[in-house]
């Protein structure tokens, strides 16, 4: 905001720019407008602001006030008096039973109005500075004298709704000038965050006995205080006390705190506002600690020249850093200094000593004349942290606690899947399962180990992890079916750098509810946390099933195949859990993403219909395996339809499968057109819609058809053949046929989804390739847009951008201008399509037409 536009001090007419430039928010930065109640005026305006009411910031305008609110409500503080005759307080300083030695300008200074006095002498003189040679001006009509306290000081900030705190990670702040902590008092030379020193006990302390009950005690008093809260703490041998409170973002606190927030910053502020902070608690980054570093000018906290040119912000960058301008100007191109504290330079590292480091970089990066800084930021917390404590098996990255934490959240989980045979408890070093309790005679065991492959890649990013232990499960289950086998007992492996207990209890729950589908029990696995071996929020999954199958019951029964034999199809929930290495690569080459709406209601993402749960096929088609009558079984798993039933074939047979028999998901055909994929490649990497295959005598082929469709869906697919020499095992007819088919249901309903609520709708019109109408397809697909594309116009036939429309699912028409003897009825032909779409908005996009006057008016603004 310009001073120009309205004068920060005149809310008035600030309430007015803010209702013409349609402002929704306004976040109050400095404490000089708080204590004028600019919150209170804007609010009464109507305009939602972020920040305490003038009562409320007179926790920050008012030594005295916080003083004696402390007092009041029993929270801990130095011992204290507030004086308005410099005599008065100068007796008190000598005569004090506890080393008065603090003396504070009462009313707001810049941050400048504390001093902290070596000796009752020097205290006095700072008391006539301040209260006769008025060297604070009107900040020191009042001065509060206060006891010194030792220890170290600490900043501890929260949210707060006027109820619902939300603390944020502490951080430590460097009043000093210089390295040492030597040289005069500043504003600050740098901060970091989070504070080791503060244990989680200590902060949980810190937060009921001071946040919680400064935030309780305003609202008491009549005064809800709303906004961020900045505790100044001292960590003395009594307890952390307080010195002072913020009623803001403290600088440098906040470039170190907020680039730790994971959560949306503009939804923690409007869950504050909204006194909705309690259901909407922010989260924070736990993996990473912030450092920023301070570059003031030469002569700063005294007189300092401007105008000074800045060079190497960009390399800066270049290092990952951010850098936050304070004292700066902008001028014919250059950046110039114009302040004391002139930049800070702040790096989000893995731990304190590699951000510290990192920042140090960026600061020898950036030059400008006489520049001070410090090069030790953080040293109390390293040293912290360097003590002789040993090292221990959580610091180095392994926490033996969450896990712990884990085996008690999915004990339950585990339990609900036990069966004859067997308990499912976890805890001990090894699991039994009793196969004669399990009503086996002459049993042969089978095993099974799979795992999830980059489908995983799509559950971490969606953030999705509920449905991926079922495909783990099932990859396993649905091979050793193909020996016949029924699954008695399942072991999974969960490997990840470390451990998100929420996440991997979230995994392994889909993994016990896959194995009671599947009848088998969950009887134990092995969680590994591996610092250094996975990226933080990655994990990976392994997978082992046993199961038995009476001697005589085995499958395949390869001597009773025959010539003439019937393949049935199990028809798949999707693409299972092969292949999602081509998967990624296509939507990442199309114009889709994970979180793209798809389906003709719209009400699922693309990432959620490929995360569609692999079918567990044990329960359903175990009855009809040990009928007799199948004479093979095969799982469609890595290999797709062509390298897989061959395993279950004798050498001599081969099988022809026609693509037209059975139901082709829509996603098969999208990932068909959209990665351009040959009808070999879809056979080879896919299971196209089959996820299992049966042989089985012709004879017998309708009944067993009708058993099986009374659990699934399942068709007559195809049929055994003897194999000539050299020809392939299993041929796949009118596949290509099936895709095309099946295609435009697919773009229209599946990927194409629905106009959905409150979007504008839009038209494009374009020449071309469409270089211009990708940007804003990638634009607005995104939740966040108030856009949606609902038709392409081109001018001319057979462009790229034609097809890039159409891969998007998006309605394309072609108006040929050449067809018409005017540039008007051209234009009438376009308004006529615009209409039939309800067009509300028309973006030209290298639309190389001129349009008429007629056209343009009526549009206009639109």
């Amino acid at each position: 905001l310009s001073p120009t536009a309205a004068p920060v001090s005149d809310h008035a007419a600030l309430a007015q720019f803010c209702r013409d430039q349609d402002i929704r928010l306004v976040v109050v930065g400095p404490e000089v407008p708080l204590a004028a109640g600019i919150v209170d005026d804007l609010t009464a305006a109507g305009i939602k602001c972020f920040g305490p009411t003038a009562k409320a910031a007179q926790l920050e305008s008012s030594k005295s006030f916080t003083k004696a609110f402390l007092d009041r409500h029993e929270i801990p503080t130095a011992r204290w008096k507030s004086f308005t005759d410099p005599k008065a307080a100068c007796a008190f300083i000598n005569s004090a039973t506890f080393p008065a030695l603090v003396v504070k300008a009462s009313g707001l200074a810049a941050g400048k109005g504390v001093i902290v006095a070596a000796s009752k002498e020097e205290a006095c003189r700072a008391v006539t500075d301040i209260m006769q040679d008025k060297s604070f001006g009107t900040a020191g009509e009042t001065v509060v004298v206060e006891e010194l306290l030792e220890g170290e000081e600490i900043s501890c900030l929260c949210f707060s709704d006027g109820v619902t705190i939300a603390p944020m990670p502490p951080a430590q702040d460097h009043k000093r000038l210089m390295d040492g902590d030597e040289g005069p008092n500043t504003g600050g030379m740098g901060a970091y965050s989070p504070a080791p020193q503060i244990s989680k006990d200590l902060l949980q302390k810190i937060r009921e006995t001071v946040l919680q009950k400064t935030v309780d005690g305003m609202r008491k008093e009549g005064v809800p205080y709303v906004g961020v809260l900045y505790a100044g703490l001292m960590l003395t041998k009594d307890g952390p006390k307080v010195l002072e409170f913020n009623c803001r973002f403290g600088d440098p606190e906040c470039q170190v705190i907020l680039p730790l927030l994971r959560s949306d910053l503009y939804e923690v502020m409007q869950a504050v506002l909204s006194r909705r902070l309690a259901s909407s608690m922010p989260a924070w980054r736990e993996d990473s600690a912030a450092v920023t570093v301070v570059m003031a000018s030469q002569g700063y906290p005294g007189a300092y020249p401007k105008g000074l040119e800045i060079t190497g912000l960009a390399k800066a960058r270049q290092l990952g850093l951010e850098v936050f301008h304070a004292g700066t100007a902008l001028k014919d191109g250059r950046v110039l200094t114009s302040g004391g504290r002139v930049l800070t330079v702040t790096a989000i590292r893995e731990d304190l000593p590699a951000a510290l480091q990192a920042a140090n970089l960026g600061v020898a990066a950036i030059h400008f004349q006489g520049a001070i800084f410090r090069r030790d930021i953080g040293h109390r917390a390293i040293a912290f942290l360097r003590q002789s404590r040993g090292l221990t098996y959580k610091n180095s990255g392994v926490d033996i606690e969450a896990g712990n934490t884990l085996v008690q959240k999915i004990k339950p989980f585990a339990a609900a899947t036990s069966r004859s045979g067997c308990n499912a408890e976890l805890g001990g070093f090894a699991g039994l399962f009793d196969l004669k309790a399990a009503g086996y005679r002459d049993p042969i065991l089978v095993s099974g180990t799979d795992g999830v492959g980059t489908k995983l890649k799509i559950a971490q990013e969606c953030q999705k992890h509920d449905t991926i232990g079922q495909d783990l499960v099932a990859m396993c289950v649905n091979d050793i079916l193909a020996q016949g086998a029924e699954p008695l007992f399942f072991l999974d492996y969960f490997a990840c750098g470390k451990l998100d207990v929420d996440v991997a209890q979230g995994v392994i729950a889909g993994i016990a509810d896959a194995c009671r589908k599947a009848g088998c029990a969950l009887l134990g696995g092995e969680t590994a946390e591996m610092p250094g071996m996975y990226p933080p929020g990655e994990y990976d999954l392994a997978g082992f099933a046993v199961g038995a199958v009476e001697r005589g019951q085995m499958l395949p029964q390869l001597d009773r195949i025959a010539e003439g034999d019937v393949v049935i199809g199990v028809a798949s929930s999707g693409v299972h859990s092969n292949g999602f290495s081509l998967v990624r690569k296509i939507v990442e080459k199309s114009s889709l993403d994970f979180s793209s709406r798809v389906g003709v209601s719209g009400d699922q993402t693309l990432g959620e219909l490929l995360l569609t749960p692999t079918k567990l096929y044990s329960k359903t088609l175990l009855p009809v395996l040990r009928s007799g009558h199948v004479k093979a079984y095969a799982h469609i798993t890595g290999g797709g339809l062509l390298e897989n039933i061959p395993r279950v074939l004798p050498h001599s047979l081969g099988v022809v499968l026609d693509a037209l028999t059975w139901k082709i998901p829509e996603i098969f055909c999208w990932l068909h057109k959209e990665g351009n994929l040959s009808e070999e490649e879809m056979a080879r990497t896919f299971n196209c819609g089959v996820g299992a295959v049966l042989v089985v005598q012709k004879e017998l082929a309708q009944e067993l058809l009708r058993d099986i469709q009374g659990h699934e869906t399942a068709w007559i697919i195809g049929k055994v053949v003897a194999l000539q020499k050299g020809s392939d095992s299993v041929k796949v007819l009118n596949l290509h046929r099936a895709l095309q088919a099946n295609r435009s249901l697919c773009v229209q309903s599946h990927i194409q989804g629905k106009i959905q609520t409150g979007k504008v709708k839009v038209a494009v019109l374009i020449s071309g390739t469409g270089t211009n109408l990708e940007a804003l397809i990638n634009s607005t697909k995104k939740d966040t847009s108030y856009a949606q594309i609902v038709l392409v116009i081109s001018n001319k036939p057979g462009v790229e951008g034609l097809r890039k429309a159409e891969r998007a699912g998006i309605p394309t028409r072609v108006v040929e201008h050449t067809r018409f003897q005017s540039r008007a009825e051209f234009d009438s032909a376009v308004d006529k399509v615009l209409e039939e779409f309800s067009v509300e908005l028309i973006c030209l996009a290298g639309f190389m037409r001129i349009l008429s006057g007629p056209f343009v008016k009526k549009w206009e603004g639109e």
